[in-house]
């Protein structure tokens, strides 16, 4: 039976300290003739379930006879980026086999036939993410209350790529450190990031004009002050999920302010009376952002990189419309797919390509 682990490389009698030196998982082997993977995951000690973030539901551990060893074999399609962790009664762990970390809790796994998403370091649980020096709070009239925006001239400065959801961009994936990376290899021009996080997310990020007014009118004008280089005539935002909409709507309703957008997984299902319903998806195709452009606004000069996870099996029509309709409008659009779920782990070399084809 030990042959389970022997499969995937791990030697040993399960539980030994022979078997958790040689531990180094997630492994994963051929699934057969069907495609996909079957993926081994371990862990020491107590029971637990494996949580993923948006691809499956949790997954229960098997304990290994009287071990300390549990482990569950899963069987993932192709192409797959997913972020995880383990779960137990009280808490939720990184995977302590697993030296690819997204903030203190997750984990991620990738298939061997995920494409590498260059420029991204390998962080640990325990590792502290850099920050960028330039850091100032921003108190908004307009949208109330205060937040902490942080701005970084990676490769010295240049148009200003804003960060929607910008905290996960800080303290979960290391984008400072990706796009200093990208700049330095050539893959993009010198840009300014400037970090932006909403209060009250499915407010802020809804298709509504205040947060952009507040951005153009109070934000914009604070990074100016700040010091940091940056050219305020081009802005490209990048945002994910309702980060996403918000972007593209940003673009249609001011396009005095939005000259690019990179949006991964637009939640193009929206509209104003969708998170009520009890299958928000449910509603008409493209949502609210379908109908605003099936008006045929003039977006000739706006240049829109569309990505979204090929396992989103119900965003995909909507995502899909979106992304024609934008065409027809005029404007020029780039279209992919990643290897991952709704997962901000998949989309991070989007992110990078689609904000450097944005500003080309």
């Amino acid at each position: 039976m030990a042959d389970i682990f022997a499969r995937f490389g791990v030697p040993g009698e399960p539980g030994t300290d022979e078997f958790w030196a040689a531990a180094g998982t997630p492994a994963s082997i051929s699934a057969g003739d069907d495609g996909g993977w079957t993926t081994l995951f371990l862990w020491r000690g107590s029971p637990a379930s494996i949580g993923f973030e948006s691809w499956s539901e949790p997954v229960p551990l098997r304990r290994w006879g009287d071990t300390d060893c549990w482990y569950a074999e899963v069987v993932m399609p192709a192409r797959l980026r997913v972020t995880y962790q383990f779960l137990t009664d009280d808490a939720a762990y990184a995977d302590p086999f697993n030296p690819v970390g997204a903030g203190g809790d997750r984990s991620i796994a990738a298939t061997p036939d995920a494409p590498a998403q260059p420029h991204w370091p390998a962080i640990g649980a325990d590792d502290v993410l850099p920050l960028p020096r330039t850091c100032f709070r921003w108190s908004s009239d307009r949208l109330g209350g205060r937040r902490t925006v942080r701005v970084h001239p990676a490769g010295g400065g240049g148009p200003m790529v804003l960060l929607l959801d910008g905290d996960d961009w800080l303290y979960l994936h290391p984008a400072m450190t990706a796009f200093d990376s990208a700049v330095a290899h050539g893959e993009m021009p010198a840009v300014t990031l400037v970090f932006l996080s909403a209060q009250v997310r499915d407010a802020e990020f809804g298709c509504r004009p205040e947060l952009w007014e507040a951005i153009r009118d109070e934000l914009l004008p604070l990074v100016a002050e700040s010091g940091v280089p940056a050219d305020r005539d081009r802005l490209v935002v990048a945002g994910q999920s309702l980060g996403g909409l918000s972007a593209l709507y940003a673009a249609l309703e001011f396009p005095d302010l939005v000259s690019g957008v990179a949006c991964q997984s637009g939640s193009f299902w929206w509209t104003p009376d969708a998170v009520d319903l009890a299958d928000p998806m449910g509603g008409p195709v493209g949502g609210a952002i379908a109908a605003r452009l099936r008006e045929r606004p003039d977006l000739s000069g706006l240049r829109v990189a569309f990505d979204v996870g090929e396992h989103e099996t119900r965003m995909l029509p909507h995502c899909g419309l979106v992304e024609t309709l934008a065409e027809q409008a005029g404007a020029t659009v780039r279209v992919s797919r990643s290897a991952s779920g709704h997962d901000r782990a998949g989309w991070r070399h989007a992110l990078l390509r689609d904000v450097a084809w944005a500003l080309a």
